[in-house]
C-alpha cells in the first residue's frame, strides 16, 4: 500500500469517478491511475468502485467506508510534513485564502497589510470565488482559509469560526426619494433593486425578510461585486442593497447611504478551516489579524469544543468601520465565544 494508490482513490471520487480528469490531477496517466486502483484493490480484498465496462461509476459500500480513512490517512501525512516545515521553517511557506469578493475587497486588506508586515517571507495566495467555491477549495486542499457569509457553517469538516457581524445598506444617488420617508421595506418595493446574486453576501437574508412581509420586489440587476451593484445604482437603474462596509463615503461621492440592518437583520462572516488539518504558525497569525479575538487560545478552545460536538457562537456584536481598538479586547471575553456553547 502507498501513498498513490490512496492518492489515486481520492482524486477519482473528486473528478465524479473520471479517470481522464484524476490523472491530469495527479499529472499522470490514465492507465496508471487505473493501475494504482486495482492494486489497492488486491491488497485490500474489496472492490472499491462500481464499474460499467472500465468506466467508474461510483462506490461500492465498502468503497464508501473506506473512503474517510484514506482522506485521514492523506490528511495526517500532510499535518506531519506541515509540521516539519513548520519547526524547519518558522517563518517562511505559503498561506492560500479563499473569500467571496466582498471580503477580498473590503474586509481583507487591512489584516493581509498586517500579516505581511509580520511575515515578510510567506508567500501569499488570493482566491476569490462565490461561497460555495470558496468552501470547495477548503475541501479540496487547496487552501489554508476559507471566508465568507454564506453557507460555510453548513458542512460538517468545517470548524467554522464566527469573524464578525456586519449589516446591509440602501444606497441612492444623492436627493433620491428613497431617503425622504423611513425606510420600510414597502418603501424598498416602490424602486427596481439592485443587489446581489442568490446566494451571496447575506442575499438570503433580503430575499427572507421579503417574503416573510408578502412583498415581491423588482430585482433589476443582480451581481457577484459590490462596485458593480453601486455603477448601476449611481446611473440611476435602481436602488440599491449592499454589505455596510462596502459603501465608502470619501469614494463613492455621488451615492448616499442608509443602514438597513433593521430590515435584514444582522450577518455573521465566517472564518472556516478544515477539520483535522494542522495550522502552522503563521495560519494562526493570519486569523487573528483577520479577527482580532480569535487568538491562537481562541482558535484552539474552538477545535477542542468542537470536537466534543459543541458549537461555535458568534462574537459580540461589530459593525463595519469599528475602530481598530476592537483589537484589545479581553481575552476571557474572547475565550467566551466558545466556552459559552
Amino acid at each position: 500500500m502507498n501513498f498513490q494508490q490512496l492518492r489515486s482513490v481520492r482524486e477519482a471520487v473528486r473528478c465524479h469517478f473520471n479517470l481522464t480528469d484524476a490523472a491530469e490531477a495527479l499529472h499522470t496517466s490514465q492507465p496508471g491511475v487505473s493501475r494504482q486502483i486495482r492494486e489497492l484493490e488486491q491488497e485490500l480484498g474489496i472492490e472499491l468502485f462500481v464499474r460499467a465496462g472500465k468506466r467508474l461509476t461510483g462506490l461500492t459500500a465498502p468503497g464508501a467506508h473506506v473512503l474517510p480513512i484514506i482522506e485521514r490517512v492523506l490528511l495526517e501525512s500532510g499535518n506531519l510534513r506541515k509540521a516539519g516545515e513548520d519547526f524547519a521553517l518558522q517563518t517562511q511557506g505559503e498561506l492560500a485564502i479563499a473569500a467571496t469578493h466582498t471580503q477580498a475587497r473590503y474586509a481583507l486588506p487591512e489584516a493581509v497589510q498586517d500579516f505581511r508586515a509580520q511575515f515578510p517571507d510567506v508567500r501569499l495566495r488570493l482566491h476569490q470565488g462565490s461561497p460555495r467555491q470558496v468552501a470547495q477549495m477548503l475541501i479540496d486542499g487547496e487552501v489554508d482559509v476559507a471566508i465568507a457569509t454564506e453557507a460555510l457553517a453548513e458542512y460538517p469538516q468545517f470548524v467554522a469560526l464566527p469573524s464578525y457581524r456586519w449589516t446591509h445598506a440602501v444606497i441612492a444617488p444623492a436627493g433620491h426619494p428613497v431617503f425622504d420617508e423611513p425606510l420600510t421595506l414597502e418603501l424598498l418595493a416602490r424602486y427596481p433593486l439592485i443587489t446581489y446574486d442568490a446566494g451571496l453576501t447575506g442575499r438570503t437574508r433580503i430575499d427572507t425578510a421579503f417574503a416573510q412581509a408578502g412583498i415581491t420586489p423588482e430585482i433589476a440587476l443582480a451581481a457577484m461585486d459590490a462596485d458593480v451593484i453601486k455603477t448601476y445604482v449611481a446611473l440611476g437603474m435602481g436602488v440599491g442593497i449592499v454589505a455596510g462596509m462596502a459603501f465608502e463615503a470619501e469614494r463613492d461621492t455621488d451615492l448616499r447611504s442608509i443602514d438597513a440592518g433593521a430590515l435584514f437583520g444582522i450577518n455573521h462572516t465566517r472564518l472556516a478551516i478544515l477539520r483535522g488539518n494542522y495550522l502552522r504558525r503563521y495560519v494562526y497569525a493570519f486569523i487573528e489579524s483577520f479577527a482580532p479575538t480569535l487568538t491562537r487560545e481562541v482558535v484552539d478552545a474552538a477545535l477542542a469544543e468542537d470536537a466534543a460536538g459543541a458549537q461555535v457562537k458568534p462574537p459580540a456584536d461589530r459593525r463595519d468601520g469599528d475602530a481598530p481598538e476592537a483589537r484589545g479586547e479581553r481575552l476571557d471575553e474572547a475565550l467566551a465565544l466558545v466556552q459559552a456553547a
